[in-house]
């Protein structure tokens, strides 16, 4: 254990798993677009798009637990005290910021989403800190976040030309998707002390899951039409979220909050990267994309190098 944890303590072991995590993030921005085309899914149809990522959350889940059990040579099944950490993570990663997340995006630009998704990285931080009082804040973190939050508005900058109006509906849900992930990061810290983060990972995904699908089938939701290529880009998808979060899990029960959420600006950077050879999206890597990665480079080096 103590091996394990010095190994997740290590900046480079941290920098290369969280980066690990951001990429398979990055690649899920894409392969929504493909899983919804391929069920037949409208952008704007939320029930639809719940019942989908309840599915896609459930099965995770299992995945997460089938692994973790593997691991650890026995059935991962939480008792006692850990019941209820499971469902408090549960209700703040899952349940609270899928629903305002695809809600609010059906009212709201995807650039616009981007920015305002950004913010995570800061409420994260700010609720360790000043309201669960798990770590400091410190001059360095304010800076480094900030320097690269500059670097996610810079990657959105074109489509934010038009102005930045304010939208109760989508831009507050939006940014109560971001409250919400922050709470989820640090009670992930506060409540994986003696627990295995992969469990709780597992656990929380697979009810989750099955909440948003409920919603999403209680308001006329369905989950589309089910071919071989559908079935196998849910079952991707299924695995980003399995594999990333369980890895982000395990870097936040062993590194302070602020280290491991600023890597969160890396996000939307790997998922341009990979729309763009996914998706063909032409012109999407030009010079402020290059700047805007730099920015984002420095902050996460700013909040975790030494004093």
């Amino acid at each position: 254990m103590d091996q394990r944890k010095s190994l997740l303590t290590d900046p480079r072991i941290v920098a290369l798993l969280a980066f690990l995590s951001c990429a398979l993030w990055g690649s899920a921005f894409s392969a929504v677009k493909t899983g919804y085309r391929l069920f037949g899914i409208r952008t704007d149809a939320w029930a639809d798009q719940l019942t989908f990522g309840g599915i896609r959350f459930a099965i995770a889940g299992l995945m997460a637990i089938g692994f973790g059990s593997i691991r650890a040579k026995k059935l991962l099944i939480p008792h006692g005290a850990s019941v209820k950490k499971v469902c408090i993570i549960s209700l703040f990663q899952t349940v609270l910021q899928y629903f305002c997340y695809y809600i609010g995006l059906a009212h709201t630009t995807g650039v616009k989403a981007s920015v305002l998704v950004g913010m995570n990285v800061f409420t994260a931080i700010l609720i360790s800190t000043l309201l669960l009082r798990l770590e400091k804040l410190t001059v360095r973190s304010i800076i480094g976040c900030t320097i690269g939050f500059l670097g996610i508005i810079l990657i959105n900058l074109d489509g934010l030309t038009g102005g930045v109006k304010f939208q109760l509906i989508g831009d507050g849900l939006i940014l109560l998707c971001t409250v919400a992930s922050g709470f989820s990061s640090a009670f992930m810290k506060k409540l994986s002390g003696g627990e295995d983060p992969v469990m709780l990972s597992g656990w929380q995904f697979l009810i989750g899951g099955l909440v948003l699908a409920g919603i999403g089938v209680l308001g006329g939701g369905h989950a589309g039409t089910f071919s071989v290529p559908a079935l196998a880009i849910l079952l991707y998808l299924a695995f980003v979220s399995a594999a990333a979060y369980s890895v982000w899990a395990m870097l936040l029960k062993h590194n302070p909050v602020s280290k491991v959420a600023v890597y969160g600006f890396m996000n939307p950077v790997c998922g341009v990267i990979i729309s763009a050879i996914v998706l063909h999206e032409s012109g999407v890597l030009r010079v402020s994309f290059l700047t805007a990665l730099l920015l984002v480079c420095a902050g996460i080096i700013i909040v975790n190098r030494g004093k």
